[in-house]
C-alpha cells in the first residue's frame, strides 16, 4: 500500500473573508474550525501517515491556544508558512516523512471533502504520478478590462482546479526545486512546468473552497450532504492508457 503525506496551506491572509474574529481556516462550522474537517478525512485514513499544516508565523499564539490540544491528539505537524502559498508548502515539504511514496496537497480552507473523491484522486496518481480533482467550468466566462466586457472566453476544454492535489514525492520536490521566481497558482503548475503530465480526476462543486462568510453557510449544508456525492465515469479512467504509466 502507497503511503501519503498530506500537506494542508493555511497561511493566507483571508483577506475575501472579512471577519475580525477569524481567519478561514479557523472560522467555526458545524460546531469545530474549518480545518479540522478537512484534516479529519485524511487522519482517518490507512495510507496517509503524516498530515502536515502550514500556518502564518502571525497566528502562531492564536494557534497554539485554541489548538494546541487537538494537535496533539491528532498527532499533525505544524509548520510556519511563507508569504506566497508556494512558500508554504515548500515549507512543509521539508518536513515531509521520507517513507512517504505521495504528497497529497489539500486546501485548509476546503473542508467538504469526501473518501470517496480522494479515493479516485490518490489511485490516479498511483497510476499517473500526479493527478489533481477539477471540475468542468459550466458558466459563460467573460474577460473584463475596467467595468466593461473585453470579450466571451470559450470554455471548450477549461477546468477549475481543486484539491486534493496529488503526486509522487520526488515528482513534487523536483517541481519545488526548480519552481524559480515565476509565481504559480497551485501545484500543479509547477509540475506542468517540467513538462510532466498531471492527470484530471473529475470531483465536484460541493468540494468548495470557503472564501468569503457566505461560503460558511454553503460548506454547513454541503457536509449534511456527504458523502452521498458520486463521481462519475471510471474508478479509474488511466488503468488501460499507457501514455500515463
Amino acid at each position: 500500500m502507497a503511503k501519503y503525506s498530506v500537506i494542508m496551506p493555511a497561511a493566507g491572509k483571508s483577506s475575501r473573508f472579512y471577519d475580525k474574529n477569524y481567519k478561514k481556516p479557523f472560522a467555526p462550522l458545524a460546531n469545530r474550525a474549518v480545518w479540522l474537517h478537512s484534516a479529519e478525512r485524511f487522519l482517518a485514513r490507512d495510507n496517509v501517515i503524516q498530515v502536515i499544516l502550514a500556518i502564518s508565523p502571525d497566528d502562531r499564539e492564536y494557534f497554539n491556544f485554541k489548538f494546541a490540544s487537538n494537535v496533539v491528539i491528532l498527532g499533525i505537524d505544524v509548520v510556519e508558512g511563507g508569504a506566497e502559498r508556494s512558500d508554504s508548502v515548500a515549507r512543509a515539504l521539508a518536513k515531509v516523512k521520507p517513507e512517504a511514496d505521495f504528497v497529497a496537497v489539500h486546501d485548509a480552507a476546503r473542508p467538504c471533502i469526501c473518501d470517496p473523491w480522494i479515493d479516485e484522486v490518490f489511485a490516479a496518481a498511483e497510476q499517473t504520478g500526479a493527478a489533481i480533482l477539477a471540475v468542468p467550468v459550466d458558466g459563460t466566462l467573460k474577460r473584463v478590462e475596467g467595468k466593461r466586457i473585453a470579450e466571451t472566453v470559450p470554455r471548450d476544454g477549461l477546468w477549475e482546479a481543486q484539491t486534493p492535489q496529488v503526486f509522487r514525492r520526488q515528482l513534487l520536490l523536483e517541481a519545488y526545486e526548480k519552481r524559480g521566481a515565476e509565481p504559480a497558482s497551485d501545484d500543479a503548475q509547477l509540475v506542468e512546468r517540467l513538462g510532466k503530465p498531471v492527470a484530471i480526476v473529475r470531483g465536484s462543486r460541493i468540494n468548495l473552497k470557503i472564501t468569503t462568510r457566505e461560503d460558511l453557510r454553503l460548506a454547513d449544508s454541503a457536509l449534511k450532504a456527504l458523502p452521498k456525492p458520486k463521481l462519475s465515469g471510471p474508478a479509474n479512467p488511466f488503468a488501460d492508457d499507457d501514455r500515463w504509466r
